[in-house]
């Protein structure tokens, strides 16, 4: 099954817009966890527009009685301070993703022409703590290989391109989807797991679940987006609906 891992960085937003600590992160967590999410993602920027530090030590406390049940993903850029915190929090997974300046969010992968030396000795050490590390990349063949030869345990597929060619028709989503299954071919035979996130959504994972492989989508905008008309309660569980694979939604 694919584990649908809800990224709560809008509830941190929408807090720091008034201050104070309403909407309270914790509180949103422990009612995703409550409607069935199997797994939290956290971007904490270095800027902390959202996630703060202060919130990821809340949030490593409200989940490490949970660990057997629900995965912490830490996601962010491999500054020092933040690699730090990972070391000692040890999440079940570190998510690495390539930060442009000035950017409102994640635009796109690493470039397979990093420098191994950049990423190299992070993984090493995420792997001595026990913690599981994926690269956010684009469906590039390049990218996928040079995430293989660098140690990596999963890629995250960036999926902001299939999401605007889903919008643009039929057509386009399904040529997209094929370029995406193809690199997700790619990374399994090279012994790589695959996420995915970016703009999917509840109409866009009804072609999207059936990715050959897929592990783990991240969802956060659009999810949170959801809840405003819905409940947090039941937009969790629409998206774990809606995750399911064709095959398995035809056998409940």
């Amino acid at each position: 099954m694919v584990r649908l891992s809800v990224n709560v960085n809008k509830v941190a937003t929408l807090r720091n817009s008034r201050g104070g600590d309403e909407p309270n992160l914790a509180e949103a967590v422990r009612t995703c966890i409550a409607a069935g999410a199997p797994g939290i993602t956290i971007h904490p920027r270095e800027d902390e527009r959202h996630i703060r530090r202060a919130d990821v030590l809340d949030l490593a406390d409200v989940l490490a009685p949970l660990r057997d049940e629900v995965e912490f993903n830490i996601e962010g850029d491999p500054r020092p301070d933040l690699m730090d915190l990972v070391y000692d929090i040890r999440p079940h997974q570190c998510t690495l993703v390539p930060v442009a300046p000035g950017e409102i969010t994640s635009q796109a992968g690493w470039p397979p022409d990093t420098s191994a030396g950049l990423l190299r000795g992070i993984i090493d050490r995420m792997h001595e703590h026990g913690i599981r590390v994926s690269l956010f990349v684009d469906p590039d063949s390049d990218a996928i290989e040079w995430a293989a030869r660098l140690g990596a345990d999963r890629i995250e597929l960036y999926t902001e391109p299939f999401a605007r060619a889903f919008e643009r028709g039929p057509q386009e989503a399904a040529a997209s989807f094929s370029a995406y299954a193809a690199a997700a071919e790619l990374a399994a035979q090279l012994g790589l797991g695959i996420n995915a996130g970016h703009d999917l959504n509840l109409a866009n994972l009804a072609l999207f679940r059936d990715l050959p492989h897929l592990d783990e989508v991240s969802i956060g905008h659009a999810l949170i987006s959801r809840a405003l008309y819905v409940g947090l309660e039941t937009a969790v569980g629409e998206y774990l609906e809606a995750v399911k694979p064709t095959a398995a939604r035809s056998s409940d």
